[in-house]
């Protein structure tokens, strides 16, 4: 194809995606079915990637690309990005409606829902989406247009090309999407978020777009900020426009004259607001006429002529029947209450998370007590309080695993009780997605589908057991034919020649990753002599504290981990690193290097010193033994001269050795 046909093609192409888009996710009216439309984007693609001179910023492809950024740019609000003043009663919605309407007695209002999400202002220069920003403090937000972008129900060229156009919208996260992210995180051993605006929040300020594209963001655009080129004389008039220009405006906004009406409109949202696939707060009653909105004016904080009525938190009453202990796939040991069934937020609850034994005791939970629960952000059930006390004392933890019986242990700064056994069959399915994910063992193919499907099939019942997999095995597997066998195979096979702190880092030690897992290889040089290290050595590592030290200590110690490690070894796993320290000259001793030496560069003294046995410190403290100082050293000799440290040069470390 030339270029001159390419180019054609090309505007075609956009043209047809950008129309199929709006259908499905703005109009909720899909025309094409998936695959015909990831073809058209193919063939998109695939031109461009031939003609990359004709890759336009607003083609369908641009939605997700790009590398991470680094930062978020500062955006000054030229428009205020203002909140509005909440009422929490229906009474306050009608001194809001009498006040308007005795000064102005033909006053219409707009009644919309409140989207509980995220404020942000989209900007398009001559139609096309040309910068997007967060709210911030009203006055300047972040420039995250790259992750704005990966909203498909955003356009990025508008069906008229009008010179300036500013709105606002608010970003959310449909429930569908959240409670795919929260089983993800959950899997992958990460701590899901509370709820959806606050997963909408984080997922908007990711760095890597292409992390947010994953996330299934939406928005409802509600306002005019600025607009050059048409003039709007009501809010109506506004969003009824800006959806005719491509926007996907807040649902359900209605024109009503009367308080009756208003309040009825108030109910009707508050009795749907659990049927819908988002989440709102509120309501949000806004004067109509934009000339009239002038006349009202604003308080120094807010507009006179909005206000937000929040809906009240439901709490109730219930009696708890039960306290179940769950172990969960990172091996928390989570008390879960189990009460009489009751009616929050449109559905019926009768489980909710205790979270913990201090949580449990700040509360003096136990059980036959009578309890107040709600759902925190309308999602999630929690135990508030005890508002009759019927048990006795509060409901302890047991001191051992409920699952595979091995002693739980609660770290001292935490309050998380854990089965440190890490193929315990409660968390067994994320220490296997864990131990072949990229930072660990980087196994091409075993991601969290496989991993679920070799543990449901019974093919493995331990970690070690991958590598007695065949590709006989994995073609029992649905999905699977002896090509795609011979792959995951190779995979898992490769996988044994990986370096030492790979398979330490997928071993799962809490608080230790993978530099750090580096770092102890490189002090101890293989398994074995990891396995016959004291906390005080471990310890004296640069970089290793008291805390992670014993958690090291401890869970290698595990005899579970122990059993792990010599069916790994077995199977022909790597276990041995190779930089080990050539002799222990200067064992449990801690150096701090400063200024320039007249042979050794500081890496090369350190290597010295660590092939030695000795540990290198980056700052100078009490257990500091020697500081190594060469010429022009700076304020840590001056703090080793204040605490009486001994000061040597590169001969006396010379003579340490030759000792």
């Amino acid at each position: 194809m030339n270029r001159s046909d390419a180019e054609k093609r090309i505007e075609e192409l956009s043209r047809l995606l950008d129309y199929y888009s709006k259908k499905y996710y703005v109009d909720d009216d899909p025309e094409i079915e998936d695959y015909e439309f990831d073809a058209l984007m193919e063939e998109l693609i695939s031109l461009e990637k031939e003609f990359p001179e004709l890759i336009k910023p607003t083609s369908p492809t641009q939605r997700v690309g790009g590398a991470p950024v680094y930062g978020f740019e500062k955006v000054p609000h030229a428009v205020q990005m203002g909140s509005l003043q909440d009422v929490f009663s229906y009474s306050q919605v009608q001194d809001f409606v009498d006040r308007i309407r005795a000064e102005l007695p033909d006053a219409s209002f707009t009644v919309e829902p409140k989207i509980d999400g995220l404020s942000v202002s989209l900007e398009y220069q001559n139609g096309e989406f040309v910068r997007g920003s967060t709210r911030g403090d009203g006055f300047v937000g972040e420039d995250v247009t790259a992750n704005l972008k990966t909203i498909r129900s955003i356009p990025l060229k508008l069906t008229k090309d009008i010179p300036f156009l500013e709105v606002r919208g608010e970003v959310y996260m449909p429930h569908s999407s959240f409670e795919k992210l929260s089983m993800e995180m959950e899997l992958s051993g990460e701590q899901p978020f509370k709820n959806p605006r606050n997963a909408a929040a984080g997922s908007l300020r990711q760095k890597d777009p292409q992390i947010a594209a994953k996330r299934k963001l939406d928005i409802f655009v509600f306002n005019v900020q600025q607009c050059e080129g048409i003039e709007f004389n009501s809010h109506k008039q506004s969003l009824d426009t800006l959806s005719e220009f491509g926007f996907k405006t807040i649902p359900e906004y209605k024109l009503l004259s009367e308080y009756s009406d208003i309040e009825n409109a108030i109910i009707s949202l508050g009795e749907r607001r659990y049927k819908l696939s988002y989440d709102i707060d509120g309501v949000v009653i806004k004067l109509d006429d934009l000339s009239d909105r002038e006349a009202v004016g604003y308080t120094s904080k807010v507009p006179k002529w909005a206000v937000a009525y929040k809906f009240p938190p439901e709490e109730k009453k219930t009696k708890l029947l039960d306290i179940e202990v769950n172990v969960g796939r990172t091996g928390a040991i989570t008390p879960v209450a189990v009460f009489e069934p009751v009616t929050l937020a449109g559905t019926s609850v009768s489980r909710a998370t205790l979270h913990n034994q201090d949580f449990i005791d700040e509360r003096g939970i136990s059980i036959g007590d009578e309890i107040v629960v709600r759902k925190a952000g309308d999602i999630i059930p929690e135990v508030l309080s005890v508002s009759e006390k019927h048990g006795t004392g509060s409901f302890r933890l047991p001191e051992y695993c409920p699952v595979c019986g091995t002693k739980a242990v609660r770290e001292d700064d935490k309050s998380v009780l854990r089965c440190p056994n890490i193929e315990c069959p409660a968390q067994l399915l994320r220490s296997l997605i864990y131990f072949a994910s990229k930072p660990a063992m980087n196994i091409d193919g075993l991601g969290p589908a496989v991993a679920q499907q070799l543990l449901d099939s019974g093919l493995v019942k331990r970690i070690p057991d991958i590598y007695s997999l065949t590709v006989l095995d994995i073609m029992t597997l649905e999905g699977f034919k002896e090509r795609s066998a011979e792959k995951l195979i190779s995979a898992i096979e490769k996988s044994k020649s990986n370096t030492l702190d790979r398979l330490l880092c997928g071993l799962g030690i809490r608080n230790v990753g993978s530099a750090s897992c580096k770092l102890l290889c490189e002090r101890f040089g293989n398994i074995d002599r990891l396995l016959e290290a004291t906390v005080e050595e471990i310890e004296a590592i640069d970089g290793f504290g008291t805390l992670t030290a014993e958690i090291v200590h401890e869970t290698l110690a595990e005899p579970h981990m122990r059993a792990t490690i010599e069916l790994l070894k077995g199977y022909g796993v790597n276990t041995d690193y190779g930089a080990v320290a050539v002799s222990q000259k200067l064992s449990g001793l801690s150096f701090v290097i400063t200024g320039t030496l007249p042979t050794y560069t500081r890496d090369g003294a350190k290597k010295l010193i660590e092939d030695n046995g000795g540990t290198v410190k980056s700052s100078v403290s009490k257990k500091t033994d020697y500081v190594l100082a060469g010429e022009e050293a700076g304020s840590k000799l001056t703090k080793a001269q204040d605490l009486g440290i001994d000061i040597i040069d590169e001969n006396g470390l010379m003579r340490l050795l030759e000792q």
